[in-house]
């Protein structure tokens, strides 16, 4: 279940799938919701890009597997044209091993196509407002994969934790793992939002992660 979100203008969302149907499905969906509008489609990820770059959506809903040119890597030239863009990966399986790849390389989650259409609109908020979307099943993949491809050196490390890591950065890690954003962590800590931000900036350089996706998968391997 994704956190309620409130919003004070629609979500601009970019719909990306090879199968019309998959498409027309979700415009339909996404159209019943009034905090969302649908700015555009694309059916492969060469389109996605292009359309993503013209439209300048808040999320794009991207398809893994796709012609042309596949979800994950169009994620990626996505991300360096438009950072602000979130992008969550549309996908059949919860257990497809492209999903691994996809969330190290910055995905905002993903959606399974047999999601209930009720909650796939507050799934699109959460993720316009930074919420990470990782089900209970992915989020065990996920951990198991990044400990049987970690070498035992870099491992021992950070489970070792130091790393330099106060008491209050690691509160405002546990709240990163549970998708809060920077407004939200700034009042349940009672402190400023800009000291949230040098917090997280902080946090990225000790861990040597890029972003903050990479910093919950982080903190959920090793517990810190």
């Amino acid at each position: 279940m994704s956190p309620t979100v409130a919003l004070t203008e629609p979500v601009r969302v970019l719909l990306v799938d090879d199968e019309d149907l998959v498409r027309y499905a979700l415009r339909s969906i996404c159209e019943a919701h009034e905090f969302i509008t649908v700015v555009g489609e694309a059916a492969d990820g060469e389109a996605a890009i292009a359309q993503a770059q013209r439209l300048q959506p808040d999320v794009v809903l991207m398809d893994i597997g796709m012609p042309v040119l596949d979800g994950v890597n169009a994620m990626v030239q996505i991300h360096q044209m438009r950072p602000q863009t979130k992008v969550l990966i549309l996908t059949v399986y919860g257990n497809d091993e492209h999903l691994i790849g996809a969330i190290q390389h910055g995905a905002a989650g993903y959606l399974l196509k047999n999601t209930p259409p009720e909650d796939v609109g507050p799934i699109i908020c959460a993720t316009h407002k930074g919420y990470l979307q990782i089900g209970p099943t992915l989020g065990q993949k996920l951990c198991q994969q990044l400990k049987a491809t970690a070498s035992p050196k870099p491992l021992t490390q950070t489970i070792d934790i130091t790393l330099g890591i106060t008491p209050r950065e690691r509160e405002v890690l546990a709240l990163i793992a549970e998708g809060a954003n920077n407004r939200e962590i700034a009042q349940i800590l009672h402190i400023a939002e800009k000291t949230v931000k040098n917090h997280v900036s902080s946090l990225l350089s000790r861990v040597g992660v890029r972003d903050r996706t990479q910093l919950a998968l982080w903190q959920t391997q090793v517990g810190a």
